[in-house]
């Protein structure tokens, strides 16, 4: 053996015919194991990087239609600015226009009262405030639709594009829903309350009631059971997002009944028969509340076990 003058190492096998054999096969060798090598070998990284998506493409979460849109945090701000001042601007100008018709609205308002009910006012000033309130909850009312469909187009970016569908009709629910419950007050609870708090007049005791205070317990009345009527809205779309579900509500009866109690106390008349008005149809939409939230969610299973086995064949 010699030392290889080239690389300075110890042994050099030299360049006889049976050593360039041994080396022809040696590297005949490698050349035979490389494909096996490399098919072991993981893939390589692609341009994308180490955050290469590694979802299943045929799962639904990588289905285009559930993509979300991300939103800075100063645009969901700037929208919903937006959203406000619109609707705001709606009110004013439906406020401004119902004030040319404020004397048959407060005609409109004065009619569940008792036919013999004198409403007077305390100030010379206390008449025209009143309108002007008067006005501007017609404003708020006639503006409703137009108000909850600037809120619903404020949640759309949050959801998904199947639960943007229903967007439409709880918009259309919503005002429905608020019309019932202030119809609901307007034909039976305030011409029943109104007779039943008016009855304690005696001949010593006259109900002397202001415009102001009159009106003001009428708007409260439409507008509280206008708004309590909107929980089965809630409620579809509280379970349609999958926040809600039937399991909860009826599991937490007895709270429930609780808080609508609470809430009817601070939302009514400081007196027991008017919170009993509002404290009741809360309770009956609270149990209908339950069938809309079994309703959605069995449907909202059925599509999701549609949905995996679909993705699965």
């Amino acid at each position: 053996m010699t030392i290889d003058p080239a690389k300075n190492t110890y042994p050099y096998e030299g360049d006889s015919a049976p050593k360039r054999k041994r080396r022809a096969a040696k590297k005949t060798a490698e050349e035979a194991s490389a494909p096996a090598a490399a098919a072991a070998a993981p893939p390589p990284a692609s341009p994308a990087g180490p955050y290469q998506s590694t979802e299943d493409p045929k799962s639904p979460q990588s289905d285009p239609a559930n993509t979300e849109k991300r939103m800075p945090f100063l645009d969901h701000l700037e929208e919903l600015r937006w959203r406000i001042i619109w609707s705001l601007l709606a009110v004013v100008a439906a406020a401004v226009g119902c004030y040319f018709f404020v004397d048959q609205i407060v005609a409109l308002m004065v009619h569940p009262a008792p036919k013999d009910i004198k409403l007077i006012f305390l100030s010379p000033t206390e008449a025209f405030m009143t309108y002007l309130k008067v006005a501007g909850y017609a404003g708020l009312v006639v503006a409703f639709p137009f108000v909850a469909w600037q809120f619903w187009r404020f949640v759309v970016p949050g959801l998904y594009a199947k639960e943007r569908k229903a967007v439409g009709p709880i918009v259309l629910f919503t005002v429905l829903c608020f019309a019932v419950g202030a119809l609901f007050a307007y034909f039976l609870i305030i011409p029943f309350g109104l007779k039943f708090l008016l009855s304690y007049q005696s001949d010593f005791l006259v109900a002397n009631i202001t415009i102001g205070k009159y009106l003001s317990f009428v708007v409260t009345m439409l507008l509280v059971f206008g708004l309590v009527f909107e929980l089965p809205v809630l409620a579809y779309f509280l379970s349609l997002i999958g926040v809600l579900t039937p399991q909860f509500l009826r599991s937490k009866r007895r709270y429930g009944i609780l808080i609508i109690f609470i809430i009817a106390a601070i939302l009514t008349p400081p007196d027991a028969f008017t919170q009993m008005m509002l404290a009741i149809p809360l309770l009956f939409l609270y149990e209908f509340s339950i069938f809309v939230s079994a309703a959605v969610y069995r449907k909202r299973r059925q599509r999701q076990s549609e949905e995996e086995k679909q993705w699965a064949g």
